[in-house]
């Protein structure tokens, strides 16, 4: 597996969200290295998309990462308790992003689990396997990443996407989640997956 370089990342975020899909994401956490397959992601697509934190221009501190340099991670809390991954897309000061929405568990089960769940890979059952990173709140938390990350350069050496297995899949295109405040942006088909993949949050 190679580490995707900067460039890959300049492109809008409509296309870097399906280029995104099977590629791995890699965490190292200072215990071990954490790898899970991308296999879904939204786009969100700044100044004309009432479902973007940067809709119409809006800058403030928790959104200036998105107006940053491309290939950075965006990371954000909501609810007050739950962390999402984002990949910032295009250039600097475009302010696009790609949700990271759900990974295939491939490297470093044992600590996801103990991360969700609180208790070892062996005593889990299989909805909560499949359950590890099955949504964008939950792979943060399997994996450990936090608010601290706003801002980490995933060409670095920490945290950071990497080149898959060369693989065929089929990937459909449906509406984004959890934006029902964002009127006819709602229903734009800007949520990418790879179909009949299991570790999907909602096919």
């Amino acid at each position: 597996m190679e580490k995707l370089e900067r460039s890959f990342y300049r492109k809008t975020a409509l296309v870097l969200a399906k280029d995104l899909l099977g590629k791995y994401l890699v965490f190292h956490n200072y215990k071990e290295q954490l790898v899970g397959k991308i296999v879904e992601t939204e786009a969100y697509m700044g100044f004309n998309d009432k479902g973007s934190h940067t809709y119409n221009g809006k800058r403030t501190p928790r959104v200036e990462t998105m107006y940053g340099e491309e290939g950075h991670a965006y990371v954000y809390m909501i609810y007050g308790m739950y962390n999402c991954f984002n990949v910032v897309a295009a250039e600097k000061d475009i302010a696009q992003a790609v949700l990271i929405r759900a990974l295939e568990p491939v490297k470093g089960l044992e600590v996801m689990s103990l991360n969700r769940f609180k208790k070892p890979l062996d005593q889990l059952k299989k909805t909560q396997i499949i359950g590890l990173t099955n949504g964008p709140g939950k792979l943060c938390n399997a994996f450990g990443i936090t608010r601290e990350m706003n801002g980490e350069d995933l060409t670095k050496d920490r945290l950071y996407i990497c080149t898959g297995v060369e693989e065929k899949f089929h990937i459909v295109e449906t509406t984004r989640i959890g934006i029902d405040y964002a009127e006819e942006a709602k229903d734009f088909p800007w949520r990418f997956y790879i179909k009949d993949n299991k570790f999907v949050s909602k096919p």
